[in-house]
């Protein structure tokens, strides 16, 4: 199985700027932690920063093409084969079994989508990388049952808490408290102190 995980330090920026970074880093490391547990994993990113917390886990590392998030992940997909999960890198309370969790619709030949909060599209799990269409954006998650119906593939909407609980304000990272990963949590005692 195989996890993409695309990556953009600056992608959050209802953060605060001189928090945006580091936090998006915590939770890159959460999140390819709990990925490289039990798959292969694929973080395409342009940042420096971001490709070293990936390598330094075992993540391979892929070059993003800077045109969007659905670019990104079709970069992570190509050449790929078989079950495929993707997953955004704002999700730092993921652990291995909701990955797990993720993977049984796809398995089973179905389309997996979880849908965040606001409607767009935090993880999705794919039978076979060629499911995949770029429709991310505001109401992406509706579109990606869309597009799993017009290739007549059933789908389910899975509502896995660790996967709809992503970061994007402040208030989404005072929510996390002791759920988050070892990372997100460190960096968020430290800025407590």
């Amino acid at each position: 199985m195989l996890v993409v995980i695309p990556f953009r330090a600056d992608g959050k920026s209802r953060l605060p700027e001189e928090l945006r970074r580091d936090v998006s880093l915590a939770m890159l490391g959460d999140v390819v932690e709990a990925a490289v547990a039990s798959a292969d994993v694929r973080v395409v990113t342009a940042d420096p920063a971001g490709r070293l917390v990936a390598e330094s886990l075992g993540a391979v590392v892929m070059d993003d093409p800077d045109d969007g998030q659905g670019a990104a992940v079709a970069a992570g997909l190509e050449d790929a084969d078989g079950v495929c999960l993707v997953v955004n890198a704002d999700l730092p309370r993921v652990r291995p079994s909701d990955l797990a969790a993720l993977a049984v619709p796809p398995r089973l030949g179905r389309v997996g989508i979880v849908a965040a909060r606001d409607g767009t599209t935090n993880a999705l799990g794919l039978p076979y990388p060629e499911v995949f269409r770029p429709l991310y954006g505001p109401g992406s998650a509706a579109r990606f049952v869309a597009h799993a119906l017009r290739l007549a593939l059933d789908y389910e909407e899975l509502a896995l808490p660790n996967l709809v609980a992503d970061v994007d304000t402040p208030t989404d990272l005072e929510r996390l408290g002791a759920r988050g990963g070892t990372r997100t949590r460190a960096l968020l005692g430290a800025i407590v102190r």
